[in-house]
């Protein structure tokens, strides 16, 4: 009776034990939250310099940095088609202090590569999403079309001699010129790069002659007149690129292929963390001179909550794996 008796106070005693470490761990980790963030913050862009990424990164960087208090540093880990910048902010700790400025490659990869070094829905926290942005199918002037009909024309009378560049396999331009392909019937090789930033380079020195890319890339080129607009890839025009039409309209009904950016961080960050990055990334999307930044360079701010966020990724990946299947795009 007496060990009976004991058993049971020394129960008592565990469970009251385990619920003590419980409340102060929820303590802690609340007055963690509250002192966020009190060191520097990287924010991974898994694009070149020059991308749309990197450029999203470093206005939010800029930005962060003035609102959080705290120094917020953009870290460029461009290459396989993305992979290895989300592989190394999967592999961080999940403490507030490493971001991933991300975008619909996240949802396509999955359906394109046999394997990947990170689960995205398990290893992430979505925070939100950050704009919406359309593709635009530009090219050297030295091709000879000055719309997205003659260019169909031009790839028709000469099958194979275009080389369309992109920022890698799965990424959203590479995949949205698959579809135009599809769409339009024309044959048209692949070239991809590191990132968007050494594509557009080659596209501007001439080595290849088209690529479909998101305006922030291509904008200061167009201005310059050192690139050929031919088409946006929404079913809308962009307001920085008023005189461009849509591929829909130009000559390819039904063709659209839009691409969002969004903001991550590790699985397990803390739900205080989340919601006060969420909160001042929302703040600075409602800041006129932030707005007019990312308008003037043809993208649409889009905030999400991060249940919102989620849900977007989850219907992109369903999305995209039936896109996938139809192009017949899969890495080993």
């Amino acid at each position: 009776m007496r060990n009976e008796a004991q058993s049971i106070h020394d129960s008592r005693i565990t469970i009251h034990a385990v619920v003590a470490a419980l409340a102060l761990a929820f303590v802690g980790a609340t007055a963690s939250a509250q002192q966020y963030p009190t060191r520097t913050i990287r924010l991974i862009a898994h694009s070149t310099p020059g991308g749309t990424s990197d450029i999203l990164g470093r206005l939010f960087a800029q930005k962060l940095t003035e609102s959080l208090g705290q120094q917020v540093v953009v870290e460029n880990r461009a290459g396989a088609s993305g992979i290895i910048g989300v592989e190394v902010a999967a592999k961080s700790a999940p403490d507030g202090y490493t971001m991933l400025i991300t975008q619909t490659s996240i949802a396509i990869n999955p359906s394109m590569f046999a394997k990947l070094p990170y689960n995205a829905m398990r290893d992430f926290a979505p925070v939100t999403q950050l704009v919406a942005a359309p593709n635009v199918l530009i090219v050297h002037p030295s091709v000879p079309a000055t719309s997205v009909k003659g260019f169909i024309a031009l790839a028709k009378a000469k099958p194979g001699s275009l080389v369309n560049g992109s920022p890698g396999q799965g990424t959203s331009p590479h995949l949205s010129a698959e579809l135009f392909k599809i769409m339009t019937g024309i044959k048209m090789d692949h070239v991809q790069f590191k990132g968007a930033g050494q594509a557009i380079i080659s596209l501007i020195a001439g080595e290849i002659p088209v690529m479909f890319t998101t305006p922030p890339t291509a904008m200061p080129y167009i201005k310059a007149n050192r690139l050929r607009p031919l088409g946006v890839t929404t079913t809308t025009r962009v307001e920085a690129l008023p005189d461009t039409p849509t591929i829909a309209e130009a000559t390819v009904p039904g063709y659209e292929s839009v691409q969002w950016f969004g903001m991550l961080v590790p699985a397990g960050t803390p739900r205080g963390v989340i919601d006060r990055l969420r909160a001042e990334t929302g703040r600075l999307l409602a800041d006129p001179g932030t707005l007019g930044r990312i308008r003037g360079i043809a993208l649409d701010p889009f905030v999400t909550t991060p249940q919102e966020f989620t849900a977007q990724i989850r219907a992109e990946y369903a999305r995209y794996g039936e896109v996938v299947k139809a192009v017949g795009v899969k890495i080993d």
